[in-house]
């Protein structure tokens, strides 16, 4: 990867617990909240973002490089931590971008902070049960085929985790395993979500790749319907993984969107 922004490393406690992240750049803050399979150290999209403004990529509690809480059963948890996080970093109403199960969190971050944030971006978010098609079930696939799954060219999964090591096999075992604990009954989806996200005042944009194979790209329908005021755009050529195979477009309607 090309040289870019300087990113620093940090470790921060919430309620307990602590959270491993990354930030960089400077001006408005931007809290990324990763994919259910983890994320990289550094991606085209994350340095795009962080060349314009201060961006923190923080792992969840039970993630990456962040123990995990054995306490921890909910995704309303993780998005308490997240929240928690805010506080703790001194971001000041952060826009909120996210990615696949970010995106479920970060709705959840806005049901409880109705006014606490400057914009919400959800990327192709679980959270609803969709109306059409399913929810990928990891649980029937390997570790290695669900992640292969987020992306519509196998060629853009390569360049981005190469000959996969043991270490990311494991990484992504790990994080299946926190997905069962926190979002298996019901599998991915809140029962309860849609009838909060009526509260959230932040604008919002729903964004979904073109391609998706592991949630309908017609669910953006059901999102915009239970957010009053959001909008969606659709990213032609890409799957789930919008922030890995379509960087530059994504950075673009997120940089339009929060400006």
């Amino acid at each position: 990867m090309a040289e870019g922004p300087k990113w620093a490393e940090h470790t921060v406690s919430v309620s307990g617990a602590e959270h491993f992240l990354r930030r960089g750049g400077k001006g408005k803050s931007v809290l990324v909240l990763p994919h259910d399979i983890g994320t990289l150290d550094r991606t085209d999209f994350y340095d795009t973002l962080a060349a314009r403004y201060d961006v923190a990529v923080p792992d969840y509690a039970g993630w990456g490089r962040s123990p995990r809480p054995q306490w921890m059963r909910s995704v309303r948890d993780v998005a308490v931590h997240m929240q928690g996080l805010i506080d703790a970093l001194g971001l000041e109403k952060p826009a909120l971008v996210g990615l696949g199960f970010g995106g479920w969190v970060a709705a959840e971050m806005a049901t409880m902070a109705p006014k606490g944030h400057s914009g919400v971006v959800l990327v192709a978010p679980f959270g609803i049960k969709p109306e059409e098609g399913y929810i990928l079930d990891q649980a029937i696939i390997s570790y290695l085929d669900y992640p292969q799954a987020f992306f519509h060219e196998r060629a853009n999964f390569t360049k981005h985790f190469g000959d996969v090591s043991i270490d990311q096999l494991e990484a992504w075992d790990i994080a299946r395993e926190m997905c069962f604990r926190i979002a298996w009954k019901p599998y991915m989806y809140s029962q309860t979500l849609p009838h909060l996200l009526g509260v959230a005042e932040a604008p919002a944009l729903v964004v979904w790749g073109e391609h998706d194979k592991v949630i309908a790209p017609s669910t953006a329908r059901q999102w915009t319907a239970a957010m009053p005021g959001a909008k969606s755009e659709i990213v032609k050529g890409s799957g789930h993984a919008v922030d890995m195979e379509k960087p530059a477009e994504l950075a673009k309607l997120v940089a339009g969107f929060i400006k």
